[in-house]
C-alpha cells in the first residue's frame, strides 16, 4: 500500500468523523479543496469541486449550522442526521479513497465512512438529548457551536494535515468511550 492510499484513507476517516459533527460542513470544505485543485478526487466524484456543488454546499452548511443554534430544533435535525450522517460518511470516503478494487472501496466507505460518522452523530445527539433535558435546552446553542467549530476545525486538518486530523479522530473516540463509560456506571449505581 503506497502513501497516497493511506492518506485517502485518513482523509476519508477524517471527513467522515467530521461528517458526525456537521453533516455539511465537511462536503463544503472538501468541494473548496477540489475546486482549488488541493486534493484529487476520484473521477467519478470531481463534480463535488464544481463552482455549483462549492456553492450549494456553502449555503446547506450556513443553513445547517445557524438551524443548530436554535434550541428545540436542533433535536428534531439530531432524529433525522444520523441516518443522513451514515449515508453522508459513506459519501464522503467514497469521494477520497484511491487505488482500491470497488469491493474493497465499498466495505471501507460503509464501515469506516458511515461507521465514523454514525458513532459520532450518535453520540453529539445524544449529548444535545441530555442538555435538553437538564438545561430545558439552553445550553444547547453553546454545544452546537462547538460541534461547528471542531467540526470545521476537523474538516480542514484532513485536508492539510490529516495524520494530525486523525489523532483528533482518535481522541474524540476515547473521550466519547469515556463519556458512554461514566454514564453507563452511573446507571449500575
Amino acid at each position: 500500500m503506497d502513501i497516497e492510499t493511506i492518506l485517502s484513507l485518513i482523509l476519508g476517516i477524517a471527513l467522515a468523523s467530521s461528517v458526525g459533527f456537521r453533516i455539511f460542513v465537511p462536503f463544503f470544505i472538501l468541494s473548496l479543496a477540489a475546486h482549488y485543485h488541493i486534493i484529487d478526487l476520484n473521477d467519478s466524484w470531481l463534480w463535488i469541486g464544481s463552482a455549483t456543488a462549492m456553492i450549494t454546499f456553502g449555503i446547506a452548511t450556513i443553513v445547517e449550522i445557524l438551524a443548530y443554534l436554535i434550541p428545540w430544533v436542533d433535536n428534531i435535525l439530531d432524529s433525522i442526521a444520523v441516518p443522513i450522517a451514515a449515508v453522508a460518511g459513506t459519501a464522503i470516503m467514497l469521494s477520497t479513497v484511491a487505488n482500491f478494487d470497488p469491493l474493497i472501496t465499498w466495505t471501507l466507505a460503509i464501515i469506516a465512512g458511515g461507521g465514523t460518522a454514525t458513532a459520532i452523530k450518535s453520540s453529539t445527539s445524544g449529548t444535545r438529548l441530555a442538555s435538553s433535558v437538564a438545561t430545558a435546552g439552553f445550553a444547547n446553542p453553546v454545544i452546537s457551536l462547538f460541534e461547528s467549530v471542531f467540526s470545521i476545525i476537523l474538516a480542514v486538518l484532513a485536508i492539510f494535515l490529516p495524520i494530525l486530523a486523525i489523532v483528533l479522530v482518535f481522541i474524540v473516540f476515547w473521550m466519547v468511550l469515556k463519556l458512554y463509560k461514566t454514564a453507563f456506571s452511573k446507571k449500575r449505581s
